[in-house]
């Protein structure tokens, strides 16, 4: 029903910067929100970036003033700027989509499958 497709990861040095990218297709009536989320090895999958339909934006501690989640006007397709990368911020990074795919359906989650992101000190 809902696909999400992600891109832009890969290998970078310590102190550079990426630019994450996640493109929702299919049967999509309403986004309700976009999300990054981030597992790196034998690690839970935690929550990087969020950004709402509203424009609200949320941020972990840990990427706050480094990272920038943006969005185009239905949240289709929704950016994730990484700047002044270390090591500790490499993972696989997934996106996450609250969306709506017919007028009286309940909201739902949907995934994509993630790219990695490595960061070489």
């Amino acid at each position: 029903q809902v696909q999400l497709v992600e891109s832009g990861g890969g290998l970078v040095q310590a102190g550079g910067s990426l630019r994450l990218s996640c493109a929702a297709s299919g049967e999509i009536f309403e986004i309700k929100s976009m999300s990054w989320y981030r597992q790196a090895p034998g690690k839970q999958r935690d929550l990087v970036a969020a950004i709402t339909r509203s424009r609200t934006t949320t941020y972990a501690d840990s990427v706050k003033g480094r990272f920038t989640i943006s969005g185009d006007n239905t949240l289709s397709t929704v950016y994730l700027q990484m700047d002044n990368l270390n090591p500790e911020d490499t993972a696989v990074y997934y996106c996450e989509t609250v969306a709506i795919v017919a007028p009286r359906a309940v909201a739902a989650n949907y995934w994509g499958q993630g790219t990695q992101v490595t960061v070489s000190s």
